[in-house]
Parts: C-alpha cells; sequence; structure tokens
C-alpha cells in the first residue's frame, strides 16, 4: 500500500497545483551590454590602443591566429607520435653525450636529454623561426600575423575587417569547407583539444605522447 500512498500524495499535490495562484510574469528587462570578448576588445582599444592597431591582445585576428597555432600542434604532435611509433627518429632513448654537445644538451647538472627529445626540440626551433620570419617580414598574399595600418593591401584590410563570431559560430551549409568561420571553430576545438591534453597529461603523470596514442586507441605505437 505504500507505493499506492504515495503515487496518490503525488497526485493530489499536482492537481492542487494546477489551481494555485500564478504569480504575475515579470518585464523582461533586455541588456544592452556588450558579451564578454567583445567589451574585452573594447577595454584593451581604450587602454593600450598603441597595441591594439597591431592587432595584439583580445582580438579577433590573434584568436584566429592561435588557433591555426594549435591546430599545427596537433598536426606535429600525431607527427611525433607516429615517428616514435614507427621508429623514424634514430635512437630515441639514446641520452646525448655531454661531451659532445655540452650544456646545450642538459637539463639540470649533468643530466642530459635523449636523442628523440632534441630532434623534437630543434623540429620545434625550425617552425617557430620560420613563423618569425612571417611575423616579421610577411608577404604580400599572405593573411599577416600583426596588422600594419600604413598597409592597404587586401590581405591587410581583410584582416583588419574581420567581426567577432559569437560563442557559437553560424554553421549553416554557407560556413562549410575552406571558411572564416569553419577555421575560427577548428582553431578554439584545436585549443581546447590541448589544454585538455596538457591537464589530463599532468593529472595521470603521462608522457602527451602516450596520452595521443591512448586516446586513439594505440594506433601510433
Amino acid at each position: 500500500m505504500a507505493p499506492f500512498k504515495t503515487l496518490l500524495a503525488l497526485a493530489s499535490l499536482c492537481g492542487a497545483s494546477a489551481f494555485a495562484p500564478v504569480a504575475p510574469k515579470s518585464q523582461v528587462v533586455r541588456s544592452t551590454a556588450l558579451p564578454v570578448f567583445e567589451e574585452a576588445v573594447s577595454e584593451w582599444e581604450a587602454e593600450y590602443p598603441d597595441f591594439a592597431k597591431f592587432g595584439w591582445g583580445p582580438s579577433v585576428h590573434a584568436e584566429v591566429w592561435n588557433g591555426r597555432h594549435a591546430m599545427f600542434g596537433w598536426v606535429f604532435l600525431c607527427a611525433t607520435a607516429y615517428a616514435k611509433g614507427h621508429g623514424i627518429i634514430p635512437n630515441p632513448d639514446m641520452l646525448l653525450d655531454l661531451k659532445e654537445w655540452g650544456t646545450l644538451a642538459t637539463i639540470s647538472g649533468k643530466n642530459t636529454i635523449t636523442n628523440e627529445r632534441a630532434i623534437i626540440l630543434i623540429a620545434n626551433v625550425h617552425c617557430f623561426m620560420v613563423g618569425l620570419m612571417a611575423a616579421l617580414a610577411p608577404q604580400s598574399w599572405v593573411d599577416p600575423l600583426l596588422f600594419d595600418p600604413n598597409d592597404d593591401s587586401p590581405a591587410q584590410q581583410r584582416a583588419m575587417a574581420r567581426q567577432p563570431l559569437g560563442v557559437l559560430p553560424d554553421m549553416q551549409f554557407k560556413n562549410w569547407g575552406l571558411t572564416e568561420t569553419a577555421e575560427a571553430l577548428n582553431g578554439r576545438m584545436a585549443m581546447m583539444g590541448l589544454i585538455n591534453l596538457f591537464a589530463y597529461s599532468a593529472i595521470t603523470n603521462k608522457p602527451m605522447l602516450d596520452v595521443i596514442n591512448e586516446w586513439v586507441g594505440g594506433a601510433y605505437y
């Protein structure tokens, strides 16, 4: 009888609620406040105009480039995991000789890094220098890393005219494929993925390459 009494009590409450007085609807107050990102952009431009004119700080252009770097980072990480799993890196676990490489190969004291880590480090330095040269001496047809207010090239004007896409960009069919909206969304997912990778690696105390290999079901090695 206990379940029956419980059901009866619930039915009585539901029936009583139908005759309960209805509270008057509160008037909807529409806020004219800017979204968080646009507000941050406006504040940055007001406080640091000399930096904002070059596209530094919170801006749509910076978000696009951060997303591009994050996507390239994923390509580099996956390629490194593939190289590790297929023996492309020679003698990966061999420590560098301190007498041959000097303090360049040391971490702390007399402990040296492995051959695998040295190759990955040099590859990262190479990519960094290529990106640095692209930022300091961009071609006229390349999307610039920094704004140049005195440059009226189509690439500069297109980059400076970008508008915020909001929290969730419009992903209708017209924005599929090689579009700025798709690039921005892919960049955001890549940045969030790197944050999750770093956090998971730190929490589980596993190397990032091992975490990536685990996430893809051991496809790399």
